[in-house]
C-alpha cells in the first residue's frame, strides 16, 4: 500500500504559515531574466583546481564564473569525492554553485523520461527559480538539463518537460509530492539530493514532506544539506538521512555577507512611509520587509503616492506578477520592492543597497534571512530597522540574541537629511 503523504504541518503540530506554493495561477511562459549576467571567461577557471571536470569547468567559464567563493572552495572538493555534506554559510555566499557544481560533475548519464538524476528541494517558488537560473547555464554547456518545478505555474508544462528527460529538478515540496502521487515523476533513480535552505523548510513546517520525499529517493548515493543553522529539525534531518556527513562551515551561524551596517531608527507611526521613501531615494535598490500581505500592499501604495517607484510581492499575487516585479527590480526598472517573508529566500540580486525592516523582525533567523538580501558578493549594504515607541524592548531582545551591541534606536523624522546618506549616521 502506498504510504500517504503527510499532512502539512510540523512534527510538533504547529501550523505553518499559509502558503500559495501550489495554488493554481496562470502559467508564466517567460522565465525570469538572468539576475547576474556575467561575460564568459577563459578556461581553465579557478574551479578546475578543485577537481571539477573539464566539461563542467567549461560551463562555468561560459556562464562567467571565474573563481570560486570560500564556501565553494570548501564544499566542492568534499562533495566531488561523494561524501554527504552539511553546509553552513553566510546568506549570499555562493552556496548554489557549492552544491550545483558537484551535482553536475557526478551525474554522468542522460535522464530517462520522468526520472531525474538530481534533486534540489527548496522552500519557495522564488528560490526554485533562482537556483535553477544559476545552475542552468553551467548545465547547458555540459550537456545537462535543469527544470524548476513549483506551484503557481503550469503543471502540464512541467510534466511535458519531465517527459523529455531532465537531469536535475529544483522543486518545492508540495508540487513535487503532487507529481509523485500522480505518477508524473519518479525519484527512485535520483542519485544526488540537496536540501537547500533546510532551516526555512523546517520553520515553515515542511519537515514531514521533506522526509516523505527522501524516503522515495531510494537510489540516492549522496545527500547535501545547506542551512543557516544546523540545529532543531535540521539536526534531525542530518541524523536521519545523511551518512557520516562532512560539515562545511565558513562563518559563524549569525554572520551575514560583506560589510553590512545595522541601523536602528526610532520613528513615528504616521511618518514611517515617508522615512522609507527618503531612505530609498538616497540608497538605491531597496527591499522593504513587512510582516503581513495587507501591510505590504498598504506600504507599497503609500510609497507610490509619495512618488517612489515601488511594487509589492507576496504569496497572494499570481506567479507571473511576482516574476514580473522581480525581473523589473533585478533590471533596475523598479527601485523599491515591498515584500513579505515569502520572498526573503528567493531574492538573489547582488546590488541591493538597503533592506528595511518595516517592523522589527520576530527573531534572529528572520532578521538574518531578510538582511542577507544586501551586502552580497563583497558589496556594502544597510540593514535598517524601523522602531516605534512600543517596540524598543523587542529590539533590545533581538540585539542581545544576535550578540550585537545593545544600541538605542536613533530618533528621526522623514525630513532628516541623513536619511538620504545613511553613512552620515556612522559619524555621530
Amino acid at each position: 500500500m502506498t504510504e500517504p503523504a503527510p499532512r502539512q504541518g510540523s512534527p510538533r503540530g504547529r501550523r505553518p504559515r499559509r502558503r500559495s506554493d501550489d495554488s493554481p495561477a496562470p502559467a508564466s511562459t517567460q522565465p525570469l531574466t538572468s539576475i547576474n549576467v556575467l561575460p564568459p571567461v577563459p578556461t581553465p577557471t579557478g574551479f578546475a583546481d578543485l577537481g571539477v571536470p573539464h566539461e563542467v569547468d567549461a560551463g562555468l567559464a561560459a556562464a562567467g564564473f571565474a573563481q570560486p567563493f570560500a564556501i565553494q572552495k570548501e564544499a566542492i572538493p568534499v562533495a566531488l569525492k561523494g561524501h554527504d555534506v552539511c553546509g553552513r554559510a553566510k546568506t549570499g555566499s555562493g552556496k548554489t554553485l557549492a552544491f550545483g557544481v558537484p551535482m553536475l560533475s557526478r551525474i554522468s548519464e542522460r535522464a530517462e523520461p520522468l526520472r531525474p538524476l538530481g534533486l534540489v528541494l527548496v522552500p519557495t517558488r522564488e528560490l526554485a527559480i533562482q537556483v535553477a537560473e544559476v545552475i542552468e547555464p553551467v548545465a547547458r554547456h555540459s550537456g545537462r538539463r535543469v527544470l524548476a518545478v513549483y506551484g503557481g505555474a503550469s503543471r502540464h508544462h512541467q510534466v511535458d518537460k519531465l517527459k523529455d528527460g531532465i537531469e536535475i529538478v529544483v522543486a518545492t515540496p508540495l508540487r513535487l509530492i503532487d507529481l509523485l502521487k500522480s505518477d508524473e515523476i519518479d525519484v527512485s533513480g535520483v542519485e544526488v539530493v540537496v536540501l537547500d535552505e533546510a532551516d526555512r523548510m523546517a520553520d515553515d513546517g515542511f519537515t514531514p514532506q521533506v522526509e516523505w520525499i527522501l524516503r522515495r529517493c531510494t537510489g540516492r548515493n549522496q545527500t547535501m544539506l545547506f542551512s543557516a543553522t544546523l540545529d532543531g529539525d535540521v539536526g534531525h534531518l542530518i541524523r536521519a538521512y545523511l551518512k557520516d556527513p562532512v560539515e562545511v562551515a565558513i562563518d559563524a551561524a549569525t554572520d551575514t555577507v560583506g560589510t553590512m551596517h545595522h541601523l536602528w531608527l526610532a520613528v513615528h507611526h504616521m511618518d514611517k512611509d515617508k522615512v522609507v521613501s527618503a531612505i530609498a531615494r538616497g540608497a538605491g535598490k531597496t527591499v522593504v520587509f513587512c510582516q503581513t500581505k495587507r501591510v505590504c500592499d498598504r506600504v507599497s501604495d503609500n510609497l507610490q503616492a509619495l512618488g517612489a517607484n515601488a511594487a509589492a510581492i507576496h504569496g497572494d499575487l499570481p506567479q507571473p506578477a511576482r516574476e514580473k516585479a522581480l525581473r523589473r527590480f533585478a533590471e533596475g526598472d523598479l527601485k523599491v520592492l515591498v515584500a513579505t517573508d515569502v520572498a526573503a529566500r528567493g531574492i538573489d540580486i547582488d546590488d541591493i543597497a538597503a533592506v528595511i525592516h518595516y517592523e522589527p523582525a520576530k527573531d534572529n533567523k528572520d532578521y538574518l534571512h531578510r538582511s542577507g538580501r544586501t551586502a552580497r558578493a563583497g558589496r556594502d549594504g544597510w540593514a535598517v530597522t524601523l522602531v516605534e515607541y512600543n517596540q524598543h524592548t523587542q529590539v533590545t531582545i533581538l540585539q542581545r540574541t544576535m550578540r550585537m551591541p545593545i544600541t538605542k534606536p536613533i530618533e528621526v523624522f522623514s525630513n532628516n537629511p541623513k536619511l538620504l546618506s545613511l553613512g552620515d549616521f556612522l559619524t555621530d
